[in-house]
């Protein structure tokens, strides 16, 4: 936790917890959704495109050994002894059979950190509907080899509003499936989505307060996007919806005027600095000046002392005669 912020950002505490740098190589394995499939509805969520916001990947016919091939040689480019997340994040990719689930997984074997490889750590984003026992189990025995992570979406925390944006599961859901994979020993993050319509800076602190009392590891915190292809992108053009309303160019104002003091700050810091290492300099000439002053009156009395005290014997010492009392006060 820094000092500015009352939480941990996500990249330090990946250095400090595997002893290097840590970034994700996000995976489409082609999972679907109850709500996608007509198990529980059709369409998917409102916001989410037909890739199951994800990166399409498979849809353009990279299949899954292939997608973790480019995205850890892509991170190999970056620097050297990176460590890699494997994050799966299409779509709910514990809603699939359990040998589905495992061979999955098993595209990770050859690339995992006990082998001498990058992944440190696996982060499996699913819906909490789709929590099944089997996948529980599955994903706590990868958790016995390496740290995985269950990517949990609330989204919000109104079931309303979570009808309405066609997510059709309900907070208490969401709360059960923490629990539930807490209790298997995975680490588990949840996340949620400001601006959706219907859901305001009350409907914010709900949501925040429902993950904290959940007891989550993590939060990752979306702010909604219209992407082409979805159904909001069709009410937002319609005029359904609204969004976030803040002005590009006013908030660009803001921001410009926001840098414009934080320069002026550094400027000024910059000077003071600057004073502080001439005083520095200065306190530390006096000092060595001062130093030898004292040395060489050092020396200057212990030469003439004893030569005083020698004259002062001679002349038979100081006697009460030798001072004037009448100008003593």
């Amino acid at each position: 936790m820094t000092e500015s912020l009352p939480f941990r950002t996500l990249s330090p505490w990946l250095e400090a917890q595997f002893g290097r740098p840590v970034h994700r190589v996000a995976l489409d394995a082609g999972s679907s959704c109850p709500n996608r499939d007509g198990t529980k509805g059709r369409g998917g969520c409102i916001y989410c495109d037909v890739e199951g916001s994800g990166t399409g990947a498979l849809r353009e016919g990279r299949d899954l050994e292939l997608q973790l091939k480019q995205g850890l040689e892509r991170m190999a480019g970056r620097e050297e002894n990176l460590g890699v997340i494997a994050y799966f994040q299409s779509y709910s990719n514990t809603y699939v059979e359990p040998a589905r689930l495992e061979a999955v997984l098993a595209i990770l074997e050859p690339h995992l950190a006990e082998r001498g490889g990058p992944v440190v750590a696996v982060s499996v984003a699913t819906r909490p509907d789709t929590l099944s026992k089997d996948a529980l189990e599955i994903l706590g025995r990868w958790n016995r080899r390496l740290p995985v992570w269950v990517e949990l979406g609330l989204e919000v925390a109104d079931d309303e509003l979570l009808t309405r944006i066609n997510r059709l599961h309900t907070v208490g859901d969401f709360e059960v499936a923490v629990a539930r994979a807490k209790s298997a020993g995975l680490t588990v993050i949840g996340h949620a989505i400001l601006g959706l319509p219907g859901d305001g800076r009350e409907g914010a602190r709900r949501t925040a307060a429902v993950l904290a009392r959940s007891g989550v590891s993590g939060v990752k915190v979306h702010q909604l996007m219209v992407l082409k292809r979805t159904q909001l992108a069709h009410d937002w053009k319609a005029g359904m919806v609204e969004v976030l309303t803040v002005e590009v160019k006013e908030l660009g104002a803001k921001v410009s005027v926001l840098q414009g003091e934080v320069d002026k700050v550094a400027a000024q810091q910059a000077e003071i600095a600057q004073e502080l290492h001439k005083l520095e300099i200065r306190i530390g000439e006096v000092r060595v000046r001062l130093e030898g002053l004292v040395q060489r009156t050092m020396e200057e009395l212990q030469l003439d002392l004893p030569a005083r005290w020698l004259e002062i014997e001679q002349q038979g010492g100081y006697q009460p005669t030798d001072i004037d009392w009448s100008t003593v006060a």
